[in-house]
């Protein structure tokens, strides 16, 4: 783990505080249900449409119920063209039938009670823990497990080894703001291919892991 972490994150903060990711848009109304569904609708989908598919959905329904008062069309239609958008309306409708009926109407805080949800993995439930109730968890994508092994924070092969390893390693005072930051820094700078390296601001902090190629 690079000694200077904390500088590091520092440093992406500074770089990064006027951009965020949509789900951290739809996050700082801070409701649990929000965050849960643009999650949902986020997997294999880019931000930009998933954030405009988010704001059409909610501007239709915000709660469980308002939801569950949707036709399953009218929701495709609004969260269209996310990935398998189809799909996606469907599962939203059972996922409201649920947390009404097991939950009165209240997304879990708990990251064990989230994954018993259908469709929810740890990214997911982490996500709604940090962004929907400011508790601390560790939210792994494909950016986060990237960038933690190439900067040599974490030595793992897959985001559920790289969020235990975080556990571990990651100052708890970061856990939160650690996702948006490596995810604004994945899609700018440390690209996956030839990541951007001479105009990176902790390109000195890292060890540039399996690196071969950079700009």
């Amino acid at each position: 783990m690079p000694n200077d972490i904390e500088k590091v994150v520092q440093i992406l903060k500074t770089r990064y505080q006027e951009e965020t990711s949509a789900l951290t848009d739809v996050s700082t109304r801070k409701d649990p249900f929000l965050t849960l569904i643009s999650c949902l609708l986020s997997l294999r989908t880019r931000d930009e449409v998933t954030a405009r598919a988010s704001e059409r959905l909610f501007a239709l329904a915000k709660t469980p119920e308002e939801m569950l008062n949707l036709k399953r069309e009218e929701i495709e239609a609004a969260i269209y063209p996310v990935g398998f958008y189809r799909r996606k309306a469907a599962q939203i409708l059972e996922l409201c039938r649920v947390l009404i009926e097991r939950y009165d109407s209240k997304v879990p805080d708990k990251i064990d009670e989230l994954l018993n949800l259908k469709g929810v993995g740890r990214k997911t439930a982490n996500i709604v823990i940090t962004m929907g109730y400011n508790k601390p968890g560790v939210a792994v994508d494909t950016h986060v497990h990237r960038i933690s092994n190439r900067m040599g924070l974490v030595a793992t092969k897959n985001p559920y080894q790289t969020e235990f390893a975080l556990r571990k390693t990651l100052p708890k005072r970061y856990w939160i703001i650690f996702n948006d930051l490596l995810v604004m820094h994945g899609k700018t700078i440390c690209t996956p291919i030839s990541p951007k390296c001479s105009i990176c601001p902790v390109t000195e902090h890292c060890k540039r892991v399996g690196v071969t190629r950079f700009r």
